[in-house]
């Protein structure tokens, strides 16, 4: 017999070298991650102060005349279609400048004019929690989980779930 290799299965080698967390520090590692995608897309609008002098002339490159031309000259489905651009614009400026959902709080608590009282009333108001357990779900399929994952405490459902779990989700995205 060699003497580089030994007799334990390859298994049980593989769990003894994985890092097992307990609740606290899965949830402490969620809350990370929570935040750190709360801070990822944030932006303030750049244009939300911004004051337009109406009456201030505007200078224009194009001649108003070649526009008006071109918007004569066009058919109606031409201008339904520049209709729509311009409503997909509106849409990804909304998009874009969307404010995430603890600045929304943060501005509607500030902006309100419902009287002191009623907020501090509709703040503590909170739902009894649920008498029945909460459901699992895998997380690559999305169908119901039997299994947690023992590093990260996710769920999954059978082997090709864990395997995807493994690959491409369990600790990688974790700060």
């Amino acid at each position: 017999m060699k003497a580089g290799l030994s007799r334990q299965s390859n298994r049980i080698a593989n769990l003894e070298n994985t890092k097992i967390l307990d609740d606290v520090e899965r949830k402490k590692r969620l809350k990370k991650r929570l935040d750190y995608l709360e801070k990822d897309n944030f932006q303030e609008d750049p244009f939300a102060n911004l004051i337009i002098n109406k009456k201030r002339p505007k200078f224009d490159v194009d001649d108003d005349d070649d526009e008006q031309k071109k918007r004569k000259n066009m058919s109606a489905s031409e201008r339904k279609a520049e209709i729509r651009k311009k409503k997909l614009k509106q849409e990804h400026f909304k998009q874009r400048f969307r404010k995430n959902f603890a600045a929304l709080l943060e501005d509607e608590k500030s902006n309100s004019d419902i009287p002191k009282e009623i907020k501090q009333l509709y703040d503590k108001a909170t739902a009894p929690p649920s008498r029945y357990p909460a459901k699992r779900y895998c997380q690559p399929c999305g169908f119901p989980s039997k299994y947690n994952c023992l590093r990260c405490g996710a769920s999954y459902c059978c082997i090709q779930c864990r395997d995807i779990h493994f690959d491409t989700r369990c600790m990688k995205y974790t700060c």
